[in-house]
This record gives structure tokens, C-alpha cells and sequence, in this order.
């Protein structure tokens, strides 16, 4: 897991819309980006539509929120739509960038084990440090206490 003061991994990925997005296109903006496990499951919607709820907020500090997940840009599209979210949805279908950031992670349940995305954010400055981590995220009060934070 990356820490406070690292550099944050660059990537150039798909996004929803089908256009590709660069981490270093954003420099000069802070950063939220989330990564959650999967589009239209209960946690991962409940996290998105509070990231929608507060985003006149984060835009107004100059933060550019950006969610990642291994689903599809398909995926994404129907999601996004669905929900109205106002951001890009970062289609990470190898999880290349889950892997780079250190949430792509040996998860268990019901006693099976298997890799997945453990719930984490990370804040990136203005030069593409890392300013914050949240790791095992809960979602109830998250991005409140993000937007408290900034």
C-alpha cells in the first residue's frame, strides 16, 4: 500500500464514454480516487451517490473525483447513467491500477479465498502526492468526512 508522500502511480486507462483519461493530465488539481469493488452493488452505489451528493463541494475545493473499479467501460456507462454520477468511472479490467496502488488484495468470504479490491481512497495533491489513504473503507460518513478533510 502506497503511503503519505509517495508519488502516485501515473496510468493512462478507459474511462466511461469510451475515452481513455491520464493520471499526470490532472496535475495541478487535487484528487479523490476511490476504488471500489463492483458497479450496482449495494455498498459501491451507496459510496458513488454520496461522491454525487458532495460534488459540488469537492469541485468547489478544486478536487477532481474519479472511481475505479475492474468492471467495464459497458459497465460504467449503464452505472453512471443509472445513478447520475457526475464523474469518470475508470474502467481497471486487468487492475493494473488497483495492483499499483496495493488494493488489489487476497479477500475472503464464507471461508473461500480470492483476489479483489479492498475499499480504499487515496488524495492526491497538486504535484501527484500522495496526501491521504483510507484503507478498508467503511462507507456510511466517508466522503463527508473527505470533504471535512480538504
Amino acid at each position: 500500500m502506497l503511503k503519505v508522500g509517495d508519488k502516485a502511480p501515473d496510468f493512462t486507462a478507459p474511462v466511461d464514454g469510451g475515452e481513455t483519461l491520464s493520471l499526470k493530465d490532472l496535475k495541478g488539481q487535487r484528487v479523490i480516487l476511490y476504488f471500489y469493488p463492483k458497479d450496482n452493488t449495494p455498498g459501491c452505489t451507496t459510496e458513488a451517490c454520496d461522491f454525487r451528493d458532495f460534488q459540488p463541494q469537492l469541485e468547489a475545493k478544486n478536487v477532481v473525483t474519479l472511481g475505479v473499479s475492474p468492471d467495464s467501460v459497458k459497465s460504467h456507462d449503464k452505472f453512471k447513467a443509472k445513478f447520475e454520477l457526475p464523474f469518470r468511472l475508470i474502467a481497471d479490467e486487468d487492475h493494473a491500477i488497483a495492483e499499483a496502488y496495493g488494493v488489489w488484495q487476497e479477500k475472503s468470504m464464507y471461508g473461500k479465498k480470492y483476489m479483489g479490491i479492498v475499499r480504499s481512497t487515496f488524495v492526491i495533491d497538486e504535484k501527484g502526492k500522495i496526501a491521504e489513504v483510507h484503507d478498508k473503507v467503511k462507507v456510511k460518513g466517508h466522503v463527508a468526512d473527505l470533504l471535512e478533510r480538504l
